[in-house]
Protein backbone atom coordinates (compact mmCIF):
# COMPACT_ATOMS: atom_id res chain seq x y z
CA UNK A 1 0.00 0.00 0.00
CA UNK A 2 1.13 3.55 -0.73
CA UNK A 3 0.41 4.69 2.85
CA UNK A 4 2.54 1.84 4.24
CA UNK A 5 5.45 2.78 1.99
CA UNK A 6 5.16 6.45 2.94
CA UNK A 7 5.16 5.43 6.60
CA UNK A 8 8.43 3.57 6.03
CA UNK A 9 9.97 6.60 4.34
CA UNK A 10 8.99 8.83 7.25
CA UNK A 11 10.20 6.24 9.77
CA UNK A 12 13.63 6.17 8.08
CA UNK A 13 13.83 9.99 8.06
CA UNK A 14 12.90 10.18 11.74
CA UNK A 15 15.22 7.36 12.77
CA UNK A 16 18.22 8.98 11.10
CA UNK A 17 17.20 12.42 12.36
CA UNK A 18 17.14 11.09 15.94
CA UNK A 19 20.61 9.58 15.47
CA UNK A 20 22.14 13.03 14.95
CA UNK A 21 25.35 13.83 13.11
CA UNK A 22 26.99 10.48 13.95
CA UNK A 23 24.24 8.64 12.11
CA UNK A 24 23.77 4.89 11.93
CA UNK A 25 25.52 2.02 10.21
CA UNK A 26 23.57 -0.07 7.70
CA UNK A 27 23.58 -2.91 10.24
CA UNK A 28 22.02 -0.66 12.90
CA UNK A 29 19.42 0.64 10.45
CA UNK A 30 18.58 -2.92 9.38
CA UNK A 31 18.16 -4.06 12.99
CA UNK A 32 15.85 -1.15 13.80
CA UNK A 33 13.83 -1.63 10.61
CA UNK A 34 13.39 -5.39 11.16
CA UNK A 35 12.37 -4.76 14.77
CA UNK A 36 9.86 -2.10 13.74
CA UNK A 37 8.31 -3.73 10.66
CA UNK A 38 9.07 -7.43 11.31
CA UNK A 39 10.49 -8.00 7.83
CA UNK A 40 13.98 -8.13 6.27
CA UNK A 41 15.64 -4.97 4.99
CA UNK A 42 18.15 -5.47 2.20
CA UNK A 43 20.79 -2.99 1.08
CA UNK A 44 18.97 -2.72 -2.24
CA UNK A 45 15.65 -1.83 -0.54
CA UNK A 46 17.42 0.69 1.69
CA UNK A 47 19.03 2.38 -1.32
CA UNK A 48 15.67 2.45 -3.13
CA UNK A 49 14.17 4.15 -0.07
CA UNK A 50 17.03 6.68 -0.02
CA UNK A 51 16.36 7.62 -3.64
CA UNK A 52 12.60 7.84 -3.09
CA UNK A 53 13.01 10.00 0.02
CA UNK A 54 15.22 12.40 -1.90
CA UNK A 55 12.71 12.58 -4.75
CA UNK A 56 9.53 12.82 -2.66
CA UNK A 57 10.63 14.80 0.41
CA UNK A 58 13.78 16.49 -0.82
CA UNK A 59 15.71 14.94 2.09
CA UNK A 60 19.22 13.75 1.31
CA UNK A 61 20.45 10.73 3.31
CA UNK A 62 24.23 11.00 3.13
CA UNK A 63 26.94 8.46 3.91
CA UNK A 64 30.16 9.07 5.82
CA UNK A 65 32.38 6.84 3.68
CA UNK A 66 35.18 6.82 6.21
CA UNK A 67 32.98 5.18 8.86
CA UNK A 68 30.23 3.79 6.61
CA UNK A 69 27.51 5.54 8.60
CA UNK A 70 24.39 7.15 7.17
CA UNK A 71 23.05 10.48 8.41
CA UNK A 72 20.81 13.41 7.53
CA UNK A 73 22.45 16.85 7.77
CA UNK A 74 20.51 18.99 10.27
CA UNK A 75 18.26 15.96 10.72
CA UNK A 76 16.46 17.25 13.82
CA UNK A 77 14.99 20.05 11.70
CA UNK A 78 13.84 17.89 8.79
CA UNK A 79 10.49 16.40 9.74
CA UNK A 80 7.79 16.51 12.40
CA UNK A 81 6.49 13.21 13.72
CA UNK A 82 2.86 12.12 13.69
CA UNK A 83 0.25 10.83 16.09
CA UNK A 84 -1.85 8.97 13.51
CA UNK A 85 -1.50 7.45 10.08
CA UNK A 86 -4.14 9.83 8.74
CA UNK A 87 -2.12 12.83 9.98
CA UNK A 88 0.96 11.42 8.23
CA UNK A 89 -0.85 10.96 4.93
CA UNK A 90 -2.43 14.42 5.10
CA UNK A 91 0.94 15.97 5.84
CA UNK A 92 2.54 14.04 2.99
CA UNK A 93 -0.21 15.13 0.61
CA UNK A 94 0.17 18.80 1.53
CA UNK A 95 3.96 18.62 1.24
CA UNK A 96 3.68 16.93 -2.14
CA UNK A 97 1.31 19.57 -3.45
CA UNK A 98 3.55 22.34 -2.15
CA UNK A 99 6.56 20.74 -3.82
CA UNK A 100 4.75 20.26 -7.12
CA UNK A 101 3.43 23.81 -7.07
CA UNK A 102 6.43 25.63 -5.63
CA UNK A 103 7.35 27.24 -8.94
CA UNK A 104 3.85 28.45 -9.74
CA UNK A 105 2.86 29.31 -6.13
CA UNK A 106 6.17 30.55 -4.76
CA UNK A 107 5.61 33.13 -2.03
CA UNK A 108 1.87 32.42 -1.90
CA UNK A 109 1.61 29.47 0.53
CA UNK A 110 2.66 29.69 4.17
CA UNK A 111 2.54 26.99 6.87
CA UNK A 112 3.34 27.13 10.57
CA UNK A 113 6.19 25.20 12.10
CA UNK A 114 5.91 23.21 15.33
CA UNK A 115 9.17 24.12 17.15
CA UNK A 116 8.83 21.50 19.86
CA UNK A 117 11.55 18.89 20.23
CA UNK A 118 10.65 16.84 17.15
CA UNK A 119 13.98 15.04 17.33
CA UNK A 120 12.79 13.09 20.39
CA UNK A 121 9.49 11.89 18.93
CA UNK A 122 10.89 8.77 17.26
CA UNK A 123 12.81 7.74 20.39
CA UNK A 124 9.75 8.25 22.60
CA UNK A 125 7.37 6.43 20.27
CA UNK A 126 9.75 3.49 19.96
CA UNK A 127 10.05 3.33 23.76
CA UNK A 128 6.26 3.47 24.05
CA UNK A 129 5.91 0.59 21.62
CA UNK A 130 8.62 -1.49 23.33
CA UNK A 131 7.56 -0.68 26.90
CA UNK A 132 10.98 0.79 27.72
CA UNK A 133 11.49 3.26 30.55
CA UNK A 134 13.41 6.45 29.81
CA UNK A 135 15.71 8.81 31.63
CA UNK A 136 15.13 12.45 30.70
CA UNK A 137 16.83 15.69 31.64
CA UNK A 138 14.00 18.22 31.99
CA UNK A 139 14.11 22.00 32.40
CA UNK A 140 10.93 23.80 33.47
CA UNK A 141 10.16 27.29 32.19
CA UNK A 142 9.92 28.59 35.76
CA UNK A 143 13.10 26.93 37.03
CA UNK A 144 16.77 27.73 36.51
CA UNK A 145 17.88 24.14 37.06
CA UNK A 146 17.33 20.83 35.30
CA UNK A 147 15.91 17.61 36.73
CA UNK A 148 17.01 14.08 35.89
CA UNK A 149 13.84 12.00 35.89
CA UNK A 150 13.04 8.35 35.28
CA UNK A 151 9.75 7.89 33.52
CA UNK A 152 7.44 5.43 31.83
CA UNK A 153 6.27 6.99 28.53
CA UNK A 154 2.51 6.48 28.21
CA UNK A 155 1.35 8.76 25.41
CA UNK A 156 2.06 11.78 23.21
CA UNK A 157 -0.32 14.70 22.82
CA UNK A 158 -0.13 17.68 20.48
CA UNK A 159 -1.55 21.03 21.58
CA UNK A 160 -0.92 24.65 20.67
CA UNK A 161 1.94 23.91 18.22
CA UNK A 162 3.75 21.86 20.87
CA UNK A 163 4.20 18.17 21.62
CA UNK A 164 3.74 16.86 25.16
CA UNK A 165 4.63 13.54 26.76
CA UNK A 166 2.30 11.93 29.31
CA UNK A 167 4.31 9.72 31.63
CA UNK A 168 4.58 8.07 35.03
CA UNK A 169 7.45 9.62 37.03
CA UNK A 170 9.31 7.49 39.59
CA UNK A 171 10.73 10.53 41.38
CA UNK A 172 7.26 12.03 41.81
CA UNK A 173 5.94 8.76 43.22
CA UNK A 174 8.79 8.56 45.74
CA UNK A 175 8.41 12.24 46.63
CA UNK A 176 4.76 11.65 47.43
CA UNK A 177 5.63 8.60 49.52
CA UNK A 178 3.79 6.28 47.16
CA UNK A 179 4.69 2.77 46.18
CA UNK A 180 6.27 2.60 42.76
CA UNK A 181 3.25 1.53 40.73
CA UNK A 182 2.16 3.24 37.56
CA UNK A 183 -1.55 2.72 38.22
CA UNK A 184 -1.37 5.59 40.74
CA UNK A 185 -2.29 8.61 38.63
CA UNK A 186 -0.95 11.08 41.23
CA UNK A 187 2.52 10.40 39.82
CA UNK A 188 1.47 10.89 36.20
CA UNK A 189 2.93 14.03 34.67
CA UNK A 190 2.93 15.99 31.40
CA UNK A 191 6.27 17.08 29.92
CA UNK A 192 6.77 19.54 27.06
CA UNK A 193 9.16 18.02 24.52
CA UNK A 194 10.77 21.40 23.92
CA UNK A 195 11.86 21.43 27.59
CA UNK A 196 13.58 18.02 27.37
CA UNK A 197 17.35 18.41 27.03
CA UNK A 198 18.17 14.71 26.56
CA UNK A 199 16.57 11.26 26.51
CA UNK A 200 18.18 7.86 27.05
CA UNK A 201 16.91 4.34 27.67
CA UNK A 202 18.17 2.76 30.85
CA UNK A 203 17.21 -0.88 30.55
CA UNK A 204 13.97 -1.16 32.50
CA UNK A 205 10.65 -2.23 31.02
CA UNK A 206 7.11 -1.46 32.12
CA UNK A 207 3.52 -2.39 31.42
CA UNK A 208 0.85 0.13 30.58
CA UNK A 209 -1.91 0.73 33.14
CA UNK A 210 -5.01 -1.23 32.19
CA UNK A 211 -7.47 0.70 30.06
CA UNK A 212 -5.26 3.75 29.56
CA UNK A 213 -6.55 6.12 26.84
CA UNK A 214 -4.99 9.56 26.45
CA UNK A 215 -8.05 11.07 24.77
CA UNK A 216 -10.30 9.82 27.56
CA UNK A 217 -7.80 11.09 30.12
CA UNK A 218 -8.03 14.66 28.81
CA UNK A 219 -11.69 14.50 27.75
CA UNK A 220 -12.80 16.89 30.52
CA UNK A 221 -9.67 19.05 30.46
CA UNK A 222 -8.80 22.08 28.41
CA UNK A 223 -5.37 22.12 26.80
CA UNK A 224 -2.69 20.00 28.44
CA UNK A 225 -3.52 20.59 32.10
CA UNK A 226 -3.68 17.21 33.76
CA UNK A 227 -6.93 16.33 35.59
CA UNK A 228 -6.19 15.60 39.24
CA UNK A 229 -7.98 13.23 41.57
CA UNK A 230 -11.13 14.81 42.95
CA UNK A 231 -11.42 17.50 40.26
CA UNK A 232 -14.88 17.71 38.74
CA UNK A 233 -15.92 19.16 35.43
CA UNK A 234 -18.41 22.03 35.44
CA UNK A 235 -20.70 23.58 32.88
CA UNK A 236 -19.15 26.74 31.44
CA UNK A 237 -21.60 29.06 29.68
CA UNK A 238 -20.48 31.95 27.51
CA UNK A 239 -21.94 34.16 24.83
CA UNK A 240 -20.62 35.55 21.58
CA UNK A 241 -21.73 37.86 18.82
CA UNK A 242 -23.25 36.21 15.78
CA UNK A 243 -20.08 36.80 13.74
CA UNK A 244 -17.87 35.24 16.43
CA UNK A 245 -20.37 32.41 16.82
CA UNK A 246 -19.69 31.39 13.22
CA UNK A 247 -16.02 30.87 14.09
CA UNK A 248 -16.93 28.93 17.21
CA UNK A 249 -19.20 26.63 15.23
CA UNK A 250 -16.37 25.83 12.84
CA UNK A 251 -13.67 25.62 15.53
CA UNK A 252 -15.29 24.67 18.86
CA UNK A 253 -13.41 25.55 22.05
CA UNK A 254 -13.94 21.99 23.31
CA UNK A 255 -15.38 18.75 21.99
CA UNK A 256 -18.29 19.10 24.46
CA UNK A 257 -19.36 22.46 23.02
CA UNK A 258 -23.10 22.87 22.47
CA UNK A 259 -25.22 25.81 21.36
CA UNK A 260 -28.14 26.89 23.53
CA UNK A 261 -29.60 29.66 21.37
CA UNK A 262 -29.70 33.46 21.43
CA UNK A 263 -30.28 35.80 24.33
CA UNK A 264 -32.41 38.95 24.29
CA UNK A 265 -29.67 41.02 22.64
CA UNK A 266 -29.20 38.56 19.80
CA UNK A 267 -25.90 37.11 21.03
CA UNK A 268 -25.41 33.34 20.84
CA UNK A 269 -24.98 31.34 24.06
CA UNK A 270 -22.72 28.28 24.12
CA UNK A 271 -21.78 25.83 26.83
CA UNK A 272 -18.93 23.38 27.38
CA UNK A 273 -18.27 20.81 30.10
CA UNK A 274 -14.69 21.08 31.39
CA UNK A 275 -12.44 21.37 34.43
CA UNK A 276 -11.46 25.07 34.50
CA UNK A 277 -7.70 25.71 34.43
CA UNK A 278 -5.26 28.52 33.50
CA UNK A 279 -5.28 27.49 29.83
CA UNK A 280 -9.02 28.03 29.68
CA UNK A 281 -8.70 31.41 31.41
CA UNK A 282 -6.10 32.52 28.87
CA UNK A 283 -8.24 31.29 25.98
CA UNK A 284 -11.15 33.47 27.12
CA UNK A 285 -8.73 36.37 27.58
CA UNK A 286 -7.59 35.86 23.99
CA UNK A 287 -11.21 36.16 22.92
CA UNK A 288 -11.88 39.19 25.10
CA UNK A 289 -14.24 41.70 23.55
CA UNK A 290 -15.78 38.97 21.41
CA UNK A 291 -16.80 36.39 24.03
CA UNK A 292 -18.18 36.88 27.55
CA UNK A 293 -18.07 34.19 30.24
CA UNK A 294 -21.42 33.93 31.99
CA UNK A 295 -20.80 31.14 34.49
CA UNK A 296 -19.44 29.77 36.71
CA UNK A 297 -18.72 32.99 38.58
CA UNK A 298 -15.29 31.72 39.69
CA UNK A 299 -14.15 31.39 36.06
CA UNK A 300 -15.71 34.73 35.13
CA UNK A 301 -13.84 36.37 38.01
CA UNK A 302 -10.56 34.70 37.00
CA UNK A 303 -10.90 36.03 33.44
CA UNK A 304 -11.78 39.51 34.72
CA UNK A 305 -8.77 39.46 37.04
CA UNK A 306 -6.38 38.47 34.24
CA UNK A 307 -7.81 41.10 31.89
CA UNK A 308 -7.51 43.67 34.69
CA UNK A 309 -3.81 42.90 35.08
CA UNK A 310 -3.34 43.50 31.37
CA UNK A 311 -5.29 46.75 31.51
CA UNK A 312 -3.19 47.96 34.45
CA UNK A 313 -0.02 47.42 32.45
CA UNK A 314 -1.24 49.42 29.48
CA UNK A 315 -2.95 52.28 31.30
CA UNK A 316 0.33 53.42 32.91
CA UNK A 317 1.79 56.27 30.90
CA UNK A 318 5.37 55.74 29.78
Amino acid sequence: MVSELIGKYIWLIQTLSAAGDRGLSLHEITDKYEHRFDQPYSRRTFNNHRIAIADVFGVDIQCNRRENRYFIPFGDEVMDDDKSVRWLINTFTVNSLLTLGQDRLSGRVSVEEIPSGQKFLTTIMQAMEDGQELEIVYVKYDAAYSERLHIQPFALKEHGRRWYLVAFCHERALRDGKEVGNSDSSAWRVYGLDRIASITEYGRTFRMPAGFDVDALFSESFGIFFPREGQKSVTVRFKASESEARYLRDLPLHHSQAEEGKDGSGEVIFRIRVIPNPDLVMEFCRLSGRVEVLEPSSLRDAVMDELGKGYDKYKIKR
